[in-house]
Parts: structure tokens; C-alpha cells; sequence
């Protein structure tokens, strides 16, 4: 059996969880320049 026939549904929403956890707590934790409205690694929002 592959090991993507053993996914479940489970871990699967637990992956999405913690993908949006991770993606809020950069967004938190790092200046503007790079996690902000221009920044490099994650855009959030618009330019105005």
C-alpha cells in the first residue's frame, strides 16, 4: 500500500489547521517588509 493511501481525512484537516496557524503567527511575528502589505514572503492585503 503507498503511503498516500493511508492519508485519512484527519490528518488532512490537521495539515490545513496548522498550514493557517503558521501563515498567522508569521504574519504576527514578522515586520511589514517581509510579512505585510509589500512584503517579500507574504503579501496581506492591499497597497492602498
Amino acid at each position: 500500500m503507498t503511503s498516500l493511501a493511508t492519508v485519512t481525512a484527519d490528518q488532512l484537516i490537521l495539515a490545513f489547521i496548522a498550514a493557517t496557524a503558521l501563515r498567522e503567527a508569521l504574519v504576527w511575528l514578522l515586520p511589514d517588509s517581509i510579512a505585510g502589505p509589500r512584503g517579500w514572503l507574504l503579501r496581506t492585503g492591499d497597497d492602498g
